[in-house]
């Protein structure tokens, strides 16, 4: 990842390390979690 990304980029390279259970412990997962669905919510996914 770098700062050219794209937001999709971000989005799926958070959603593999949150299935792959690439994660330091239970808060980094939900901190995974809880990024992905606030940038969903912003950009109008659900």
């Amino acid at each position: 990842m770098n700062r050219q990304s794209s937001i999709d980029e971000f989005l799926n390279y958070l959603e593999d390390r949150i299935e792959n259970e690439d994660y330091k412990n239970s808060v980094h997962k939900i901190t995974f979690m809880t990024t992905v669905h606030v940038i969903k919510k912003i950009i109008g996914e659900k």
